[in-house]
């Protein structure tokens, strides 16, 4: 069975376009288990632009699947890992300026680097996935690090057009998958997947973990919003009620 990671970053994303305490990612977590989530993906930047150290901390204390932190290759977020200790760290490119993660981590750049913060990490029993493009010389690079498993960065094959664009793409995807699953790893995938788009990749041989956000948190929108709605009709034409939990008169 294919486990799926539900990122919640977007939840947190909402909270911090008004600097509020709502809605919590830790709630939102807890919810994504309720539905079956077999592991929670949070991105801890550097910058915190949505998730923060509030936020890891206590989704530790309170994840009951898999917690997966999403952390760039930086002294601070390296510290921080160890010493929270998820189950499994996946390490990321990350730039301030980009709006989400715009490819696969560069490896061949900085490969000491890399497999010094990879035994890091594994000799404080973390799990290590390094977020890599489908390029054989990267996957290489990867696996000599010394990681446990490789998330493939999905994006060129979520914008690709349907057709032999995203077929190119979808093998580009099967051909590295084969080669982390033949050097023993663990394969997942992830990055712009959705419910449209997300089979041909659950498909491929030997896939293990999915993580997907985006199109998840968009959803949960629409299908989830008519409730939320519909309990505040109530709780204003209900002068005094605390029904549904909410404080009365504003305290």
């Amino acid at each position: 069975m294919i486990e799926l990671g539900v990122n919640i970053d977007h939840i947190a994303t909402v909270r911090q376009a008004r600097r509020t305490f709502e809605p919590d990612p830790v709630w939102a977590a807890a919810l994504s288990e309720l539905g079956g989530a077999d592991g929670i993906t949070v991105h801890l930047r550097e910058d915190r632009r949505h998730i923060n150290d509030r936020d890891v901390q206590l989704l530790r204390q309170t994840v009951t699947a898999k917690l997966n932190l999403e952390m760039a290759c930086e002294k601070e977020i390296v510290s921080i890992a160890c010493e929270l200790r998820p189950d499994q760290a996946t390490i990321v490119p990350e730039r301030r300026e980009e709006i989400t993660t715009e490819g696969g981590l560069d490896v061949l750049s900085q490969k000491t680097r890399i497999g010094n913060i990879v035994s890091q990490l594994r000799e404080h029993g973390i799990v290590v996935s390094l977020f890599l493009a489908p390029e054989p010389e990267q996957i290489r690079a990867g696996i000599a690090c010394g990681c446990e498993a490789v998330e493939l960065h999905t994006g060129s094959y979520a914008t690709a057009k349907p057709g032999c664009e995203r077929r190119h793409e979808r093998e580009r995807l099967a051909e590295a998958g084969r080669m982390i699953v033949d050097a023993g790893l663990l394969l997942h995938a992830g990055h712009g997947l959705t419910y449209h788009n997300v089979l041909p990749i659950a498909a491929l041989d030997g896939m293990k973990e999915l993580n997907i956000g985006h199109s998840i948190i968009a959803r949960a929108l629409m299908v989830g919003l008519k409730e939320a709605v519909a309990e505040m009709k109530r709780l204003i034409n209900v002068p005094g009620s605390s029904r549904y939990g909410w404080p009365e008169n504003g305290g």
